[in-house]
């Protein structure tokens, strides 16, 4: 697979081995791609540089703190000079705090309503917005996130964090609007249930993934390996006349109604 054969990619949100973020990492790695990988802390650091090192080529590695707009210019900034432009960008980050995802969402408070949108929907105006000159320079790119069904259903102790994908769901589309003349692409994967670190803050996560297992058409949940070769998809040429779409990766359960 060579999709991505001589393109530059940047990619916000790997946290460790089970990201959804890391397995599309790794197919592009794979599909060709010359990488850059971010970081948020020392905490993560360690982590991200460590699967940095089963990367070929070796990718850049970077901070980026997403509420920062100085930490993002800083990304900009230090991308151009590695790579000169950019054709690729995967943003996978999503924030609430453990406590606004298990509260009844009207007890949400005005800090953690803020916190998740900022972190969540935000940054990915504010990482479209710093990447798109170096898109721009390269003829044009592709910008992909992550979202859930959580956006236009209800699922327990989701709460902030659903109304937090539905403000990122609509932000790929009025990206899309506002890059598309630019020939960059904007769009989303809503993936199935996964076993993440995100995920583990999730209470009952377990019985969401076995709703899925008895309700989805393929009788089944998905893998971060699934959700990354759809990425590939709408990353490379191939997506070319895709945008501000939001493309479901979960094995049908969103189609059913009972």
């Amino acid at each position: 697979m060579s999709d991505l054969q001589g393109k530059h990619g940047l990619i916000v949100g790997v946290a460790n081995k089970r990201s959804i973020a890391w397995s599309i990492a790794q197919a592009a790695s794979r599909a060709g791609a010359m990488l850059a990988l971010t970081y948020q802390g020392e905490r993560l650091e360690e982590n991200v540089r460590e699967l940095g090192t089963t990367l070929s080529p070796s990718p850049l590695i970077l901070p980026c703190d997403v509420t920062s707009d100085e930490q993002i210019a800083e990304l900009g900034a230090a991308v151009e000079r590695e790579f000169g432009g950019l054709d690729f960008l995967l943003h996978a980050v999503a924030f609430a705090s453990r406590e606004a995802l298990q509260a009844p969402y009207v007890q949400t408070s005005r800090a953690a309503f803020r916190e998740a949108l900022d972190i969540s929907a935000y940054s990915l105006v504010a990482l479209s917005r710093e990447v798109a000159p170096l898109m721009s320079a390269r003829g044009g790119g592709s910008i992909l996130t992550l979202t859930y069904l959580g956006s236009q259903r209800v699922f327990p102790n989701y709460n902030v964090m659903g109304v937090a994908k539905a403000a990122l769901e609509a932000s790929v589309r009025y990206l899309a609007s506002d890059l598309g003349p630019q020939n960059i692409r904007v769009n989303a994967i809503s993936a199935g249930p996964i076993k993440t670190l995100a995920a583990s803050g999730i209470s009952g996560f377990s019985n969401i993934l076995q709703l899925y297992r008895e309700r989805a058409p393929l009788r089944r949940n998905i893998e971060a390996a699934e959700v990354a070769d759809a990425a590939i998809f709408l990353l490379g040429p191939r997506g070319c006349a895709i945008t501000a779409e939001v493309l479901t990766v979960d094995a049908g359960f969103q189609a059913m109604g009972m």
